[in-house]
């Protein structure tokens, strides 16, 4: 079955109305474009923090997992898929914090739902952690779902391949380096480093990945967009480049994965036995 996919770059701010604005134009493009999925990014709903420094001066709204901000993205899925990022109100196990957390929705209800596992920087002040990563079916095939710098670690995205997910959402809220920063947001290390990672996880599982990404710039940080959709060989199919919009792609899922792993099947030949466990001091 081909499926169309939709990845977007856009900015997201803490006014909630504004954000269902911006995310109801994307959606309409999407479905334009025939799209079956549409990602949208970290933070969709309420922004991300306006810097991973420690110094900001205000917090998301914490929303609740199947609050009336989530079920106005269930009504505007329809029979799309859409996956997105927000702010989870905390538990008694995260000791009141909140959770950097996204989920995936169809007209139906919640198909999926993750709570971000790694915490870069000063993040941990802010968000309690997830702890686990796990695949869910959808209208457009296994799936599974990470947020930013889950991607930096290649056990993340293999856990999710392992649990049968042949396409992951990647959800982002991606900034240029903060130091020695390029004239040019393309040339940035930190966005080089955002589309490497793109590349590898799809190759190294033989996935389709769909990447959505924070564009422009909120508080101290310069976003490097870069939405893209890449196949299983780690070739991108399209990409916004460091500019807000949506990238669109078409792919037989089923098919171009088990393409990928007819001859070089990555998961097929791993030698489990082999990888010793990472010692808590590496």
């Amino acid at each position: 079955m081909t499926v169309t996919f939709a990845a977007a770059a856009e900015g997201f701010v803490r006014d909630l109305d504004e954000d269902f604005r911006r995310i109801e134009k994307l959606v309409g493009r999407a479905r334009e474009a025939g799209a079956q999925l549409l990602a949208l990014p970290e933070a969709a709903l309420g922004g991300y923090l306006s810097s991973l420094h420690g110094d900001h001066e205000d917090e998301p709204p914490q929303l609740d997992g199947d609050g009336p901000e989530i079920q106005r993205l269930i009504g505007l899925a329809g029979d799309m898929v859409i996956t997105a990022g927000y702010c989870e109100r905390g538990d008694d196990a995260s000791d009141g914090l909140p959770y950097n957390s996204c989920l995936a929705v169809t007209g139906d209800g919640v198909l999926g739902r993750h709570r971000k596992v790694h915490q870069p920087l000063n993040e941990n002040n802010s968000y309690a952690a997830g702890d686990r990563f796990a695949a869910f079916d959808s209208p457009v095939g296994r799936m599974g779902m990470m947020i930013c710098y889950d991607k930096a670690f290649p056990e993340a995205a293999r856990a999710l391949a392992v649990d049968g997910a042949r396409v992951v959402v990647c959800m982002s809220a991606w900034p240029a380096s903060r130091t020695n920063q390029a004239p040019v947001l393309a040339d940035d290390r930190w966005t080089r480093r955002f589309d490497l990672f793109d590349r590898a996880r799809a190759l190294e599982n033989q996935i389709v990945w769909v990447s959505a990404n924070q564009a422009g710039e909120y508080g101290s940080m310069r976003l490097v967009a870069s939405a893209k959709i890449v196949d299983p060989g780690g070739e991108v199919l399209a990409t916004t480049g460091t500019e807000a919009g949506l990238a669109v792609a078409s792919i037989d899922v089923d098919e171009s994965v088990e393409s990928a792993r007819r001859f070089m099947g990555h998961l097929r030949d791993m030698r489990r036995g082999s990888y010793s466990p990472v010692p808590a001091s590496a």
